[in-house]
This record gives structure tokens, C-alpha cells and sequence, in this order.
């Protein structure tokens, strides 16, 4: 074993015994070992604690916030109530759950919250549920809906197809438990023949999972 360095492994645990206000520290042996400095152990006891390692006594966990609370929410910019007022897709088909960014007529971030009640997760597959690349391109092409359907104003009478795509590249695999977050901008517009192109990037995290340009076809009822 190489030699230790002057640093304390404080091991906590939880007590059986009733509460006690204040910590009830234990004698601290000595191990020794060949060729080695030796390695003190510091035992502490606390009430209804964890049990925890750490090298160094000094950095205690117990002032950190606990996991379920240390990530904000998504913001709500457009609920899903409202996206239903905008978009035409219903169950098994709307795959956008809510905006958490949004530039009328420029750009979007939807969030798809994949879950392993999906539907289509029982034939893609049994024993791996992973979603389909062609509903991740779906999802996004309907938060670029969102972009050119201009939900500020409550919707548009406008159609809006999805007409093309290309460039499209899966990275990464997105299973039940992930979030899906998509961005979809707008790179050109002409009016006159009611074609927008955008291009579009999802994530899981920090992790680009899906790209692709996206060519969408507007037309009146």
C-alpha cells in the first residue's frame, strides 16, 4: 500500500439510540502498515445520519442541499394546454410536453419528457427501450411548428407541414427516464412560396443526441 498522506478517513453512520443534540465523537485509532505513515481513523456518531467516506474530515456533506432539490425546474413559457391550442397532433402523436424558450417567428426550445409509458416503447424495443430516431425528428419538427405558428397571438389559421429534412445525424441513444430538449431556429423564410427552413438540435443534458435541417411548408386554409 503507498504511503498515506496526513489525511483522516471519518466514517458517519446513523445511530440507533435515542437523538442527542450534539456530536459524540469516539476515540480516533491508529492503523499501521508497513513502509506507511500511520492512518488515523476518525469515528463520529450523529443521529440519524447516513453513512459517509470521505479523505478529508474537513469537507462535510451535511451543509450540501439534498439531490431532489438542487435542480430548478424548466421554465413554463408555453404550457401544454396551449400547445394543443396550436399545434393539430394529439395522443400517441404530440411529442412536445412544453416551451421553455421562446423567439416568435425565430426560434424555440421544447421539452419531450420521454417516459416508459410511450407507447411505442413495448416493440422498440422489449428489452431496451430506446426512442425512435424518426420521433425524435418528429418532435422537433413540431416544436419548429411552434416557431412559425406564432402561438402569441393564439395560433395561426395556417397550415404547417413538415416537407423535408436532411443532414440528420443520431449521436446518442435517448431511453425512458431522459428529457429531451430541442432547439429549432430559423435559418430561411420565403414568404412567397410559404417554405421555411430550420435547423434543429436536441439534447439529453450537455449530450447533442440528434441535428438536422428541417424544411417546413405553410399554406392557408
Amino acid at each position: 500500500m503507498a504511503a498515506a498522506s496526513n489525511s483522516i478517513l471519518s466514517f458517519i453512520h446513523g445511530s440507533q439510540s435515542q437523538p442527542r443534540r450534539h456530536s459524540q465523537f469516539l476515540p480516533s485509532p491508529s492503523l499501521l502498515f508497513p513502509g506507511s505513515r500511520s492512518l488515523s481513523l476518525k469515528l463520529s456518531r450523529r443521529s440519524n445520519s447516513p453513512l459517509l467516506c470521505s479523505l478529508d474530515a474537513s469537507s462535510s456533506t451535511d451543509k450540501e442541499a439534498p439531490i431532489e432539490t438542487r435542480f430548478p425546474a424548466y421554465p413554463s413559457v408555453i404550457d401544454i394546454n396551449k400547445i394543443m391550442e396550436i399545434l393539430p397532433h394529439r395522443f400517441p402523436f404530440l411529442l412536445v410536453d412544453r416551451i421553455i424558450e421562446y423567439n416568435p417567428g425565430v426560434s424555440a426550445v421544447g421539452i419531450k419528457n420521454v417516459t416508459i409509458n410511450d407507447n411505442f416503447f413495448p416493440g422498440h424495443f422489449p428489452e431496451r427501450p430506446i426512442m425512435p430516431g424518426v420521433l425524435m425528428v418528429e418532435a422537433m419538427a413540431q416544436v419548429g411548428g411552434l416557431v412559425m405558428l406564432q402561438p402569441e397571438v393564439g395560433g395561426s389559421r395556417e397550415n404547417f407541414f413538415f416537407a423535408g429534412v436532411d443532414k440528420v445525424r443520431f449521436r446518442k441513444p435517448v431511453i425512458a427516464g431522459d428529457t429531451l430538449v430541442m432547439r429549432m431556429t430559423l435559418t430561411k423564410l420565403q414568404k412567397r412560396f410559404g417554405i421555411a427552413k430550420m435547423e434543429g438540435k436536441a439534447y439529453v443534458g450537455s449530450d447533442l443526441v440528434c441535428e438536422g435541417e428541417f424544411l417546413m411548408a405553410t399554406g392557408s386554409d
